[in-house]
């Protein structure tokens, strides 16, 4: 692991500026130089592959060789159509072989990429949110690899006279994926990419738009490369050892297709794509590649290492092949609850006589996302650590908080067409406001790094006037409730007592009748209770959460961490029967002993 020390500065105001000491190291101008250097160094070496029906459900492997190759003609055929920042080329259709290829072509020649959610093609009806998102974007090229999926909303959304790529059945008049990738490259491609502008935008990510309209964020080439280079310091040993990654996570979120997709090819590693999903019915598929591909660094949320701990447990073969290259596992997204934590621990102990370290930190769409990093040491749930190389951090007072500020060279530059949105995100003095509170691990001891405060506005006031910390409070509800409960919506502005939505974790209950959960929670509930300090950090109420979270509603992301207030918003009439007298029969009373 990288020794990253930092030096603290308190200003008068209250603020402190938190600066890493040693200067980041250099970096290249363009993600794919990274790409050209392993195609000369390890021609043969996979870079990316996933499963193909075709192969019988073996692996399709890419190459650097091959992937080199595919960018030249690609980047070719994209320089043809005059796609520009004015006219970019937007992905529909998720993680795929020719998404890859397509946006390493576009990085190459200059073309900035946007994939977007395909949720709002293929689960949403008056696809309001897709049409925002491409009318802002006004693409020169659309990219869906299952056309017949996603011609609902090609034919709904994409304007006429914008072409249309497909890998497979695209509607009339689309372009093949074999003809694009068959254009013969010239040396245009060579002239453009030798003119890529760092600074310009080279991606377009966009945030879940789960209290509005998604806001585009930029991405710059600088962001990419800088933000890899800050990765290779804070963790040595990929440049050592070629990592091997086995991921799902979307490459429409800056944590898939930034962090985890970048990683494996600055450092001159591989990515097996893996088609599961840590949803009911989905990690059927993810054990079986977990079963094959031994990875050195295992990325997830925490709804992942959940389900893998409970598979882990019971399945010998497996628990062998995952810990016999591992490294380091790290989680985003959400916090880790730490029974999850400590279970895998005890896995790790019983298999190879050693935990696994377990990293995590703080970052977002608009901070490329790698900033604050945990220390070896320093690791555990709740803490996000320190400013990673290059980054400096500012914690400035914010309604009783402190509020984490970042600036440095893979921060954005601000959101695509959204000048007021971006004037908002800057302090001014340049630092991008996280919105996220951090209180120091230890007090006295700054270098052992800082733990999550809450998002600053997720925190309401109650009726009393007293502030509610909305982000650690649901962490100690769902620690309580372990392991009955994955996760908690806090209810309680302008009310005189808080309540909570327990979201069930459904293997955990699974055969256990509805009073006797109930009673369980209760008492869980009431000794947490006990412990309180005051009305703010007390649960009077809570109630279990039948339906499930609505990723078109917002309540939910891809990645499956919780939005409170869309939630909130949404579930308002279960939030009225939590404080209605008398209770319902299935409201759990929290604060009187349970039968």
């Amino acid at each position: 692991m990288g020794a990253a020390p930092v030096r603290f500065t308190a200003r008068p105001d209250g603020t402190l500026l938190v600066t890493p000491i040693p200067a980041l190291g250099a970096y290249p101008r363009s993600l794919t130089e990274s790409l050209a250097q392993y195609a000369a160094e390890a021609p043969e070496r996979t870079l990316i592959a996933q499963r193909d029906a075709a192969l019988g459900g073996d692996w399709r492997r890419i190459s650097y060789r091959e992937m080199w190759r595919a960018v030249q003609s690609l980047g070719q055929a994209l320089l043809d159509r005059g796609l520009s920042a004015e006219r970019p080329l937007v992905f529909l259709s998720g993680n795929c072989l020719e998404q890859a290829m397509l946006t390493l072509a576009a990085l190459h020649v200059g073309v900035p990429v946007a994939p977007v959610s395909p949720s709002y093609s293929l689960l949403a009806t008056d696809f309001v949110k897709l049409r925002h998102c491409l009318a802002l974007l006004t693409p020169g090229m659309v990219f869906a690899n299952d056309g017949s999926r996603f011609a609902a909303a090609i034919a709904a959304c994409v304007q006429p006279g914008c072409e249309v790529v497909a890998t497979r059945d695209g509607p009339a008049g689309a372009t093949a994926f074999a003809d694009l990738i068959a254009t013969t490259p010239r040396a245009a491609v060579a002239e453009a990419a030798a003119k890529v502008d760092p600074d310009a935008p080279a991606k377009i990510l966009f945030t879940s738009g789960s209290t509005g309209q998604p806001k585009g964020v930029i991405n710059t080439q600088r962001m990419l490369c800088s933000n890899q280079q800050m990765l290779r310091e804070a963790f040595p040993f990929v440049a050592e050892e070629p990592p091997v990654l086995l991921d799902w996570l979307p490459w429409h979120h800056t944590f898939g297709g930034n962090h985890n997709f970048g990683l494996a090819l600055y450092n001159g590693g591989t990515l097996y794509m893996d088609d599961g999903r840590p949803v009911p019915g989905g990690y059927a598929e993810s054990l079986r590649n977990l079963r094959e591909i031994a990875t050195s660094i295992h990325f997830n949320v925490p709804r992942g290492f959940e389900e893998l701990v409970h598979h882990l447990s019971e399945d010998a073969a497996l628990r062998a092949r995952f810990f016999s290259r591992l490294h380091i596992m790290f989680y985003s997204a959400a916090g880790l609850p730490q029974h999850i934590w400590d279970a895998l621990d005890r896995l790790a102990l019983a298999e190879c006589g050693r935990r696994i370290p377990m990293f995590t930190g703080l970052g977002a769409t608009e901070t490329a996302p790698f900033c604050l990093i945990v220390r070896e040491g320093f690791s555990q749930s709740g803490a996000v650590g320190l400013p990673a190389p290059g980054i400096e951090m500012k914690l400035a007072p914010v309604a009783g908080k402190m509020e984490a500020r970042v600036r440095g060279p893979s921060i954005t530059p601000g959101y695509w067409r959204n000048p007021e949105a971006t004037e908002a995100a800057f302090d001014e003095e340049g630092f991008y406001r996280f919105g996220d509170a951090l209180v120091p691990l230890d007090p006295t001891d700054l270098h052992k790094g800082f733990r999550f405060d809450g998002r600053i506005t997720e925190d309401f006031k109650m009726a009393t006037g007293t502030w509610v910390s909305v982000g650690p409070l649901r962490a100690r509800v769902t620690e309580a409730c372990a392991p009955y409960v994955k996760d908690v919506v806090i209810a309680g502005q302008d009310r005189d007592a808080l309540a909570a939505i327990l979201l069930p974790e459904r293997e955990a209950v699974a055969g256990l009748p509805a009073n006797e959960l109930r009673a369980r929670l209760a008492g869980r509930l009431a000794a947490l209770a006990a412990t309180a300090t005051g009305s703010s950090n007390r649960i009077a109420r809570a109630v279990l959460l039948e339906a499930p979270l609505s990723l078109e509603a917002g309540e939910i992301t891809d990645k499956g961490s919780i939005n409170q207030r869309a939630v909130l918003a949404q579930r308002a009439a279960l939030v009225e029967a939590l404080y209605a007298d008398p209770p319902g029969a299935d409201i759990i009373i929290c604060t009187e002993p349970s039968a």
